[in-house]
C-alpha cells in the first residue's frame, strides 16, 4: 500500500526543542569555541596548543641514541700499539695489523664494517691533508678477502663539498675499485646521539646512516699538523662524524677532541705515515710541508696512538697536546708508551 505524502513530509519535521536541551546545546558550543580559542592562542610549548610559528611541531623528533662500543679486546700479551715498517704501504699495514694479532682477530666473516677516513678537504692526496687512497684500498681488500666481511662502507662528512672532496682526494675511486661502498652525507643522514661524559656533545647530531647495522668500525687517518689543537691524528678524525654547527667547537678545540674519544670507541685505529703534513695543517697546500715516512701505525688505544704519532711522525718534542691529557682523564686511553708499542720490520 502506498504511503500518504503528507505522512512522509511529517516524518521529517523536527520535534520542538525543550528549554533544557537548548541551554545544553548553547553551553556545549561555547565550550568547544573556548577550547578552540585556547588551542589556537596557547604558547607553542603548551601540550594542548596548536600554534607552530617555528615549525617545531611538524619537525620529526627521533629519540636520542648511543653509539655502540665497537672495540675488541686483545690478549694482555699483545701491545696496544703496533708499528709496521719497510716496504709498500700495503706491506706496512699488514705488519702493523699482525703486531696486534691479525685483522681476523677483530673482524669476523659476514660482518658489516665502516671505515672512516679523513676526507675533510678538496685536496689531492699528495698534499697530506686527507687519508691516502692506497691505504684505504688495502684495508678494504683485506676486510673483504681475508676477513670475508659482508660489506665495507666508507664515510665522512667533509668540511667542503663531500662529492668534490671524495673525488679530488682519489678516495671515491680507490674505494669503489677495492669493492667498498661510499656513503655521502645529506640532511636526512643525521641522528642525535647521546655521549655520556662528553662536555660539548652530550646530545649532538651525528652522521649516523652509515653506522646503521654496522658491526665494526675502523678509523684510517693521516697524521698532520693542526693550527688549533697542534695535531690532527686518529682521535680528531672522528670530528668528521659530527653534524650541526660544529665550527662553534673551534673555540674549545681540546675539549671537543677529547669528547670525540668518548663518542666513538672504534674496533681499530690506523694512521698512515706515507704522507705527513708537518706544517700548515689541517688544510695544507704546499708540497714542501709534506714528508714521507716508512711506517703505518695501528692500535686499540687511541690516546697512545696519537701520543706516538705526535712524537715520531710529527717530530714534536713539545709536551703532548692538551686534548690527550683530557682524553686520558675521561678514560679513553693512556698516553704512556713505555712497553706498550711493538715495531714490526
Amino acid at each position: 500500500m502506498r504511503s500518504d505524502p503528507a505522512e512522509s513530509i511529517q516524518s521529517y519535521v523536527k520535534a520542538p526543542l525543550s528549554r533544557r536541551a537548548f541551554v545544553g546545546r548553547i553551553a556545549g558550543a561555547l565550550g568547544i569555541g573556548s577550547g578552540a580559542t585556547y588551542m589556537a592562542t596557547a604558547p607553542e610549548d603548551s601540550p594542548l596548543g596548536i600554534r607552530d610559528p617555528t615549525g617545531s611541531r611538524r619537525r620529526r623528533t627521533d629519540p636520542p641514541l648511543r653509539l655502540a662500543d665497537f672495540s675488541v679486546p686483545v690478549p694482555a700479551a699483545i701491545s696496544p700499539v703496533a708499528i709496521g715498517r719497510d716496504g709498500e704501504p700495503d706491506t706496512r699495514l699488514r705488519k702493523a695489523l699482525d703486531g696486534l694479532g691479525g685483522l681476523r682477530h677483530f673482524v669476523a666473516p659476514g660482518e658489516i664494517v665502516l671505515v672512516k677516513p679523513n676526507v675533510a678537504f678538496d685536496r689531492a692526496a699528495i698534499l697530506g691533508a686527507t687519508t691516502g687512497p692506497e691505504i684505504l684500498a688495502s684495508i678494504i681488500r683485506m676486510l673483504l678477502v681475508d676477513c670475508r666481511a659482508q660489506e665495507v662502507r666508507v664515510a665522512d662528512n667533509p668540511i667542503e663539498s663531500p662529492a668534490d672532496c671524495f673525488h679530488k682526494s682519489g678516495v671515491r675511486q680507490a674505494v669503489e675499485r677495492a669493492g667498498g661502498r661510499v656513503y655521502l652525507p645529506d640532511s636526512n643522514a643525521f641522528r642525535v646521539v647521546e655521549t655520556p661524559g662528553a662536555a660539548l656533545i652530550g646530545a649532538w647530531p651525528v652522521f649516523h646512516r652509515p653506522l646503521t647495522n654496522v658491526d665494526k668500525v675502523i678509523g684510517v687517518a693521516p697524521a698532520k699538523d693542526h693550527n688549533l689543537c697542534g695535531a690532527s691524528i686518529g682521535i680528531k678524525n672522528w670530528y668528521g662524524l659530527l653534524g650541526g654547527q660544529r665550527n662553534r667547537f673551534h673555540q674549545n678545540i681540546h675539549e671537543i677532541v677529547s669528547d670525540l674519544a668518548l663518542l666513538m670507541r672504534p674496533t681499530l685505529s690506523i694512521v698512515d705515515g706515507s704522507r705527513v703534513l708537518m706544517r700548515g695543517g689541517p688544510t695544507g697546500g704546499d708540497l714542501g710541508d709534506v714528508r714521507g715516512t716508512d711506517c703505518v701505525v695501528a692500535g686499540v688505544d687511541p690516546v697512545a696512538i696519537d701520543a706516538w704519532c705526535h712524537r715520531h711522525l710529527l717530530d714534536r718534542t713539545s709536551p703532548l697536546p692538551e686534548y690527550l691529557r683530557r682524553a686520558e682523564e675521561k678514560g679513553s686511553g693512556r698516553a704512556e708508551l713505555a712497553g706498550r708499542v711493538k715495531e714490526v720490520s
